[in-house]
């Protein structure tokens, strides 16, 4: 069996004019991440990320701290949705005031996720909820079986693409993505194996590097 690791990045700006930058609390979080591989003695024959500067600059921290040496690999399939763009037009469309917090941005980006998962409309560039689902299902595939026994990868990418690939393992209805992705800690730990008869989910949103004492750095936004 191969193994693939999925490692949400840390803590975007949320509310900042660039979202896609990590925040500090972002930068930490990624530290921690590589400590938490270092302790597990991952030592990975692939990593791979998406093109985000969020996720890039997370691989590039967590990669140092682990003390891997590896270059990181790109794959826009390992993108997130464009959730910035569904609210907006959600808001548009249902003539809502822009989200006051996070806790509101987190409550109309619920009620667009499952417009666009139940609608079959495009997102921007993730185009339909099954385009992007289908590109993630196949990135993980591609992966794996890349590795071969006993091959170890580790990916960074966002929560909803992970909640898009746990979500079918498990074998939830595409709303499931909308449950999964609202619990995704940032710079939480995903295993999957691959073997003869495909993917099985091994552990979900896997945080304890963020108990104890980094527990201020847990963030799910």
């Amino acid at each position: 069996m191969s193994a693939v690791y999925l490692l949400r990045h840390g803590q975007a700006s949320f509310g900042a004019a660039d979202y896609d930058v990590l925040s500090p609390t972002g930068e930490l979080q990624a530290k921690v991440l590589g400590a938490e591989l270092r302790e597990r003695g991952l030592a990975p024959a692939q990593a791979w990320s998406g093109t985000l500067s969020r996720q890039r600059s997370t691989a590039s921290i967590t990669l140092a701290a682990a003390g891997i040496d590896l270059p990181c690999q790109t794959d826009e399939r390992w993108n997130e949705y464009d959730h910035l763009g569904l609210v907006q037009h959600h808001l548009a469309a249902h003539e809502t005031k822009q989200p006051a917090s996070s806790r509101d941005f987190q409550d109309i980006l619920d009620r667009a996720l499952h417009g666009w998962i139940s609608d079959g409309v495009p997102a921007g560039q993730a185009g339909t909820f099954a385009d992007f689902e289908g590109r993630a299902n196949a990135a993980l595939t591609e992966v794996a079986e890349s590795l071969g026994s006993g091959g170890t990868a580790v990916v960074f990418t966002s929560g909803g693409v992970i909640a898009a690939i746990c979500a079918r393992l498990l074998g939830m209805p595409g709303a499931g993505l909308v449950s999964l992705n609202r619990v995704v800690v940032n710079a939480a730990v995903t295993k999957i194996v691959h073997g003869r008869s495909g993917a099985s989910l091994v552990s979900f949103n896997e945080h304890g590097h963020f108990e104890g004492a980094n527990r201020e750095l847990l963030t799910y936004r």
